[in-house]
């Protein structure tokens, strides 16, 4: 399969923003109308659309539920929409997946509540997908802000035996500056489980996309557009075409 590319759709207060390292008082605001934002991405090719409520990350609990529904109606039938931020609980889960996403992230609650995670999965197979966002190697969670003392790896293995369909895998240091994939990163946890890794933070430009495109074979199915899209430094349909027309030579 080709690398998947998908544009991350960031909701402070209801609009569409871009966070540098995670940090709520660096917001750059690039809509106001988070619905028409979803409907833009599926115009110019999008696959999958990534919708993170950054109040509700950090709140523990859902805020921006009426932006996220009116990102799931714009993307249509076609377009899977994965949520997350906030997200807790197994009735939020189950809400949200009745509101049409296809797929829900869980972060923090993952590391806290490990119960709550292999609930999930088993309640909703195939649907949970979990976010690992490190720091120098180390977990974070609660929007960012507190560090654990997990790693990375063993982390994962763990999340991987409670049945995730994903690991969606930030680095912190490296999310809205713009300054490269962590690729190393990235291919030593998709190296170390067999479940599909996502890729996200810090992707800049095409070099990434190609980067990237090159370790699809170790186990990194997608990756995490945000900054670089919005910038106008990546064409998502560009980029697009370009990891179908990799994964068809590589695969021919």
């Amino acid at each position: 399969m080709p690398l998947l590319l998908i544009p991350a759709i960031d909701l402070k207060d209801g609009h569409c923003v871009r966070l540098r390292q995670g940090d709520l008082d660096d917001a750059t605001v690039f809509s106001e109308n988070p619905g028409e934002m979803a409907a833009t991405w599926v115009r110019r090719g999008a696959r999958r659309i990534h919708v993170v409520d950054l109040n509700g990350a950090v709140a523990g609990r859902p805020r921006n539920e009426s932006a996220i529904r009116a990102i799931i109606r714009s993307a249509g039938d076609d377009v899977p929409v994965q949520v997350g931020g906030g997200i807790r609980d197994l009735e939020t889960i189950e809400r949200f997946l009745d509101d049409g996403a296809s797929f829900v992230v869980i972060g923090t609650a993952a590391v806290k509540n490990p119960g709550l995670l292999k609930d999930a999965c088993a309640a909703f197979p195939g649907q949970i997908i979990v976010s690992i966002d490190a720091k120098d190697g180390k977990v974070a969670t609660d929007g960012w802000s507190k560090l654990s003392g997990h790693e990375v790896i063993d982390l994962a293995k763990k999340f991987e035996d409670d049945g995730v369909s994903a690991v969606l895998y930030t680095d912190i240091g490296r999310d809205g500056m713009l300054s490269g994939v962590n690729l190393e990163a990235t291919v030593r946890l998709a190296q170390a489980v067999s479940t599909p890794i996502i890729a996200s933070g810090g992707i800049a430009n095409m070099t990434d996309i190609e980067a990237l495109c090159g370790v699809e074979g170790e186990g990194v199915m997608g990756a995490i557009l945000g900054r670089s899209l919005y910038e106008g430094h990546i064409s998502l349909e560009t980029a697009q075409a370009y990891s179908d027309e990799f994964s068809a030579r590589t695969r021919g």
